[in-house]
């Protein structure tokens, strides 16, 4: 007998704000009659699709994709199916993201990544990346990915979230080559190919403090390999007071000229991991069998080719050995 394909709708009653629904409708062409009819048409394509079993069937889990995509239905399903197989090929990153297990625990207290606890001024959850909080000695690139796998699944399962979108702000301070290098090459390379398409979540400012003058190039390196619209919401500032005039000081850790001290914010954060740890445990339940349904572009090897450079890893590979001989104040 064939396991189940779908977890069965939980019967979710949602009822957004009505400034929300505006927020919805203006940038997502959402509205009650195509939420309601998109994830009907979603719900049946997981039902027929052989290559899915025990995907959920909550309305929360689905709009993710349908919302991250503008309801467009053949790319919420492609989504779909990349987010399973990042999690599929990289399990040892992206799977058992429980924040009570030691290494990743350890992360999280001390404030490698997390969000803050209040809302920008358009409604956005703010997520601050902490170098200081990563010891390379200590830490692991797979502990690093698993971090941010779960900062994120935890932050898709808030339909508000999913509707505004976030907002990063990433404190490089105290960066060192070390933390570079922390990362095999081919490994970065791969995650950072996937990984713009197939988390369904909406990046709309990227702001960078404290950026050493030798890894802005590396910023660069990744800049041109993202797609025009992350590229210009990605922005570097000088100084904290610049950092200010963008990002609302109340959503900045007092230690980045913010009110909250960040202790009391990664406590906050804690908070909420305890409370969707179920949830996001759950999520290992799901299976992808196979990757045929995916489709895939030729654009990445097409560009590399009319550029007559060398492949993606052979350049990373290239500035991890660069690094290696640097020295960062």
């Amino acid at each position: 007998m064939k396991e189940t394909k779908m977890v069965q709708d939980q019967g979710e009653s949602t009822s957004l704000p009505e400034a929300l629904l505006k927020i919805a409708k203006r940038e997502l062409r959402e509205d009650r009659c195509t939420r309601e009819q998109s994830l009907e048409q979603l719900r049946n394509w997981v039902a027929k699709n052989e290559d899915l079993q025990n995907v959920r069937g909550d309305d929360t889990f689905l709009l993710r994709f349908l919302r991250a995509k503008k309801f467009s239905i053949p790319m919420a399903e492609q989504t779909l199916l990349k987010y399973l197989n990042i999690r599929r090929t990289f399990p040892h990153m992206s799977t058992q993201l429980d924040y009570l297990e030691p290494r990743l625990g350890d992360l999280i207290d001390q404030g490698y990544i997390f969000a803050v606890p209040q809302r920008d001024k358009h409604g956005r959850r703010v997520v601050v990346i902490n170098a200081k909080g990563l010891n390379p000695k200590i830490h692991t690139s797979c502990d690093q990915a698993k971090a941010h796998f779960l900062t994120y699944e935890c932050l898709m399962e808030d339909q508000e979230t999913q509707i505004t979108g976030l907002t990063h702000v990433g404190d490089f301070a105290g960066v060192s080559t070390a933390h570079v290098t922390n990362w095999n090459p081919t490994e970065f390379a791969r995650i950072f190919k996937w990984g713009e398409q197939s988390l369904p979540m909406r990046h709309k400012e990227i702001h960078l403090i404290n950026v050493p003058s030798t890894l802005k190039w590396l910023i660069d390196f990744v800049k041109n390999r993202v797609s025009s619209k992350m590229k210009q919401r990605l922005i570097i500032y000088g100084s904290e007071k610049e950092l200010m005039k963008a990002v609302d000081q109340g959503c900045l850790p007092l230690e980045m000229g913010g009110t909250m001290p960040m202790r009391e914010m990664i406590e906050l954060w804690k908070q909420e991991l305890a409370a969707k740890r179920d949830l996001i445990l759950g999520l290992d339940k799901i299976v992808l069998l196979s990757d045929r349904g995916i489709q895939r572009r030729s654009s990445f090897n097409a560009e590399k080719a009319s550029n007559g450079g060398p492949n993606f890893v052979s350049q990373i590979e290239s500035i991890e050995g660069s690094f290696r001989k640097l020295e960062f104040d």
